[in-house]
């Protein structure tokens, strides 16, 4: 606690480096009313009460009520918490898609969705795979690649994703899937070999099961209109 400043006095607790020097200007008349002074930047913020008898460094939560209308609620600051989150995700997720999809277009990479239990426990029904271009990522014994099945005449029947258990590129690889007993009879090679699995993202596939999506589409549509009216009655 110091006593009252003088005309163009320095404010001791408001000098230093921080702020630089804070100077009271009163003119020709003395202080007879209480003086709360805040000074900010990016480094920190101070505050002084300057009474008709000393200076003293305070907190403003002591002397300021803040405004109702600056004053934000539980649901407020939860509509706000989600929003920032939601925003973010959805950033990321168009981020993602831009991405991929680029990189899908230059025949980098592909997406497919399991269907089947073949390569279980290692990809399961519902997981998507991201496979490169097998000229970037050159497959070898060990790789799980997908590649395209073939009927005994040639025509196509599916695509098949299993682990190369033997074989070369050239004479053909000899695949099985983890969870099948014997190895699959197409030894694929060439152009059959659509590319080599770099990424298992688990059951997102499951999203683009028509029922699902009958489903999920409603549910999001009433969850943003859940908050949209939160967000409005937070408002009011």
């Amino acid at each position: 606690m110091k006593e009252q400043p003088l005309k163009g006095q320095v404010i001791e607790p408001l000098s230093g480096s921080l702020f630089g020097d804070v100077i009271l200007d009163r003119g020709d008349q003395e202080i007879k009313h209480n003086i709360l002074i805040t000074v900010s930047n990016a480094e920190g913020a101070k505050t002084v009460l300057i009474t008709p008898d000393s200076v003293m460094e305070t907190s403003p939560k002591h002397f300021v009520e803040t405004p109702k209308e600056r004053v934000v609620s539980g649901a407020e600051l939860w509509m706000k918490k989600l929003s920032k989150y939601a925003t973010i995700a959805g950033y990321l997720f168009a981020a993602l898609m831009l991405t991929f999809s680029a990189a899908s277009a230059t025949g980098y990479v592909k997406a497919r969705v399991v269907l089947t239990n073949s390569m279980e426990p290692t990809i399961n029904p519902g997981d998507i795979v991201i496979t490169a271009n097998s000229t970037r990522v050159v497959p070898q014994v060990g790789s799980i690649i997908a590649y395209q099945a073939r009927q005994f005449n040639g025509t196509p029947v599916g695509v098949f994703t299993h682990r190369i258990i033997g074989g070369n590129a050239l004479d053909g690889w000899l695949m099985k899937g983890d969870n099948n007993p014997s190895p699959d009879i197409q030894k694929p090679k060439g152009a059959d070999v659509l590319g080599t699995v770099i990424l298992t993202i688990p059951k997102l596939g499951l999203l683009f099961n028509r029922r699902l999506l009958f489903t999920l589409i409603p549910l999001l549509v009433g969850l943003w209109f859940v908050i949209d009216t939160l967000k409005g009655g937070a408002n009011d």
